[in-house]
């Protein structure tokens, strides 16, 4: 039985009572101090004042609890709008603030879809208001949005540790490279690149994010149309 069907011990008259849900939050804030490294059931019993042992009564594994995690963070991922493309834009956003909030989460994403609660409920939203997708269209379009999220919250997440790895945040570090570029691009050899670099607007994150977005979301739209102009049936 797996964890979202599997009932809960009884509640036990002990100094320290536990459950699921408090168990957890207390790994979710160890994952939100210091990464997924910090997390274990021995870490997170010590957290919640009680023996690893007692954790095993409510979670099989430290696999389990991941999956408990990652729904956990699912339940802040509230996609909302009334069409396909608003809906869409909102699972987007939704989910990058929530990677954002909790890192851990983007290095989770990904891979076999998830099945708790949470992100079955925020699945069935989102499916609910892709009318005009069709039937089979729908799961790749989700696909499709989602993998560019969790690219883009990846390579945004990953400069972040960069950045306290190193401590040099990104004008810094585009100032040390300064130099070895502009000798690269002296050879002549990186035309395109160079005029991308020297002339080109230089964006911030959130702003790379949303025409990274709007391009995928134009390209979804056109799709579409085309396909409708073609009296096509809404097929992938």
């Amino acid at each position: 039985m797996l964890v979202w069907e599997r009932p809960e011990p009884p509640d036990r008259p002990v100094p320290a009572p536990l459950n699921r849900e408090r168990i957890v939050r207390a790994a979710i804030r160890l994952a939100d101090a210091d990464g997924l490294e910090a997390v274990s059931l021995r870490k997170v019993a010590a957290a919640l004042g009680v023996g690893p042992m007692r954790l095993y009564s409510y979670i099989a594994s430290k696999e389990e609890l991941l999956d408990l995690m990652v729904d956990a963070a699912y339940a802040e991922i509230r996609p909302a709008g009334d069409g396909w493309r608003e809906v869409l834009r909102s699972l987007a956003e939704t989910t990058r603030q929530a990677a954002h909030e909790h890192e851990w989460l983007a290095d989770l994403l990904g891979g076999r879809p998830q099945l708790g609660p949470h992100a079955l409920a925020g699945g069935e939203t989102v499916l609910a208001r892709l009318d005009g997708v069709g039937l089979d269209g729908a799961m790749p379009v989700v696909a499709a949005v989602n993998a560019y999220v969790i690219g883009a919250v990846r390579r945004e997440i990953a400069e972040r540790r960069a950045e306290r790895a190193t401590g040099m945040d990104e004008r810094r570090w585009q100032a040390a490279l300064g130099p070895y570029l502009e000798r690269a691009f002296a050879t002549g050899r990186f035309p395109a690149l160079a005029a991308v670099v020297r002339d080109a607007a230089h964006l911030d994150a959130d702003h790379t994010f949303r025409i990274g977005l709007d391009c995928l979301l134009d390209g979804i739209e056109a799709r579409i149309s085309r396909r409708r102009a073609a009296g096509e049936p809404d097929r992938p």
